[in-house]
């Protein structure tokens, strides 16, 4: 089994590093363009299912990406950063300097392990379904915790994975246990050097 990941394109919140959980924020122009250089990179690919987050950053992304009618997966939505909805993580560390998302969570919204059920629950569909290939449309820190609980590593991994706005990476399941196969691939991106 392939999972697919892809993170929504750019918006005004994600462009400025404010939490961006449920507030339901539109792409920018660039953020726009971005998703739609995902459309060439996925043309070869060939999917049992295509799969977004029900907020419009991500339904946008792949409606741009060339999936005009994405299956709505409510488990695919964004981290709820509760209190620090629409802050910087700058502004959280200078009333809780030893703050960690993937440690603490957020007051009044998800704890890493609400999340880690998310992403466990959302698996356990995909694997299921018998899917081969399958690709979401999702956020940053919800995709950073599907690829940690894939891969069975620690919670606070996520907090060493950087992933950047339209990027695509891959997890696959193979005769040889779960793999990394791709992470952060950028090299679709305009003005991408890869």
């Amino acid at each position: 089994m392939d999972i697919f990941l892809a993170r929504h394109g750019e918006t005004e919140w994600s462009k400025s590093g404010r939490h961006t959980g449920l507030t339901d924020l539109p792409l920018l122009p660039e953020g726009e363009e971005r998703a739609r250089s995902l459309q060439p990179r996925l043309a070869g690919e060939r999917f049992d299912a295509v799969l977004s987050s029900p907020l419009q950053r991500a339904r946008r992304t792949a409606v741009l990406a060339g999936f005009a009618d994405p299956t709505p997966e409510p488990l695919l939505v964004e981290w709820n950063y509760g209190d620090y909805e629409g802050i910087t993580s700058r502004e959280i560390h200078s009333q809780r300097p030893d703050w960690d998302l993937w440690r603490d969570g957020c007051p009044g919204g998800e704890s890493p392990e609400d999340v880690r059920g998310r992403a466990t629950r959302l698996l356990q569909s995909l694997e299921a379904r018998g899917t081969a290939s399958v690709i979401v449309f999702s956020h940053g820190h919800f995709l950073r915790m599907l690829c940690i609980v894939f891969l069975e590593l620690p919670l606070e991994s996520g907090a060493r994975l950087n992933l950047d706005t339209a990027a695509l990476s891959v997890l696959r399941k193979s005769d040889r246990g779960h793999l990394l196969q791709l992470w952060n691939d950028t090299g679709h991106l305009p003005g991408s050097s890869a």
